[in-house]
């Protein structure tokens, strides 16, 4: 009877001793876990859940990197927003910016970088080969023109102007080149309804009305978004 004890205390403290053990573990695993949502939270906007600017910047840069061939850049601007702030609300702006969000998204694919740059500009670098480029560009359009139903039932009509650049044709596979010719390509084609495409003429141009067009870590004004 003796040995039964003996043996049964030998076990209860085994595990006695692998249970305080793993509190330690425990608690760096929930303490990593916490910190790792933390750094997720900092890299993505809280309105829309793109990419801040930062973050989409550096998976940009690499998708270029390794797509250069058939990569494209895609800046977004949305077009009378401050109409549908003033009119009907801040809620609804922020609907209105949530869905195009949600539908860039989408229609860019999960292995592409997509952001929020700021204000209601976002950007996109999507791999995509030249073949398709103008058809996807004008089902982009088609999409982005969609009306957005709001918490209340209410629809509201909404439009964005489209630039986009390739690595072949602007002869450069630098994001802030790039950018800044998607950036010229949109506001040539402003309102026009259809996605305007850069060509090298767009990459020399060095702003857009007064803007650092396309400079990472600046708004379109020069502002840090």
């Amino acid at each position: 009877m003796g040995s039964v004890v003996r043996v049964q205390a030998r076990i209860g403290q085994r595990a006695l001793f692998l249970t305080t053990a793993a509190l330690p573990l425990t608690g760096w695993a929930v303490h990593a876990i916490a910190l790792h949502k933390q750094l997720a939270a900092t890299r993505r906007d809280p309105l829309t859940g793109l990419l801040r600017r930062d973050a989409y910047t550096a998976r940009a840069r690499r998708l270029l990197a390794r797509h250069d061939d058939d990569a494209v850049v895609v800046l977004v601007d949305q077009d009378h927003f401050k109409a549908v702030n003033d009119t009907l609300g801040h809620a609804a702006g922020d609907t209105v910016l949530a869905a195009t969000a949600a539908r860039l998204t989408a229609w860019a694919g999960p292995r592409a970088a997509v952001g929020r740059l700021g204000g209601d500009e976002f950007a996109g670098v999507v791999q995509l080969p030249a073949a398709h480029l103008e058809q996807r560009l004008a089902q982009l359009v088609r999409m982005l023109h969609t009306p957005v139903v709001l918490d209340d039932g209410h629809t509201v009509d909404v439009a964005a102007s489209i630039g986009a650049a390739t690595p072949h044709t602007i002869g450069s596979r630098d994001l802030t080149v790039l950018q800044r010719a998607a950036d010229a390509a949109l506001y040539q084609g402003k309102h026009s309804g259809r996605a305007c495409l850069a060509d090298a003429t767009h990459a020399t141009v060095p702003s857009i009305n007064g803007r650092r067009a396309g400079r990472p870590g600046t708004s379109r004004w020069g502002r840090a978004a």
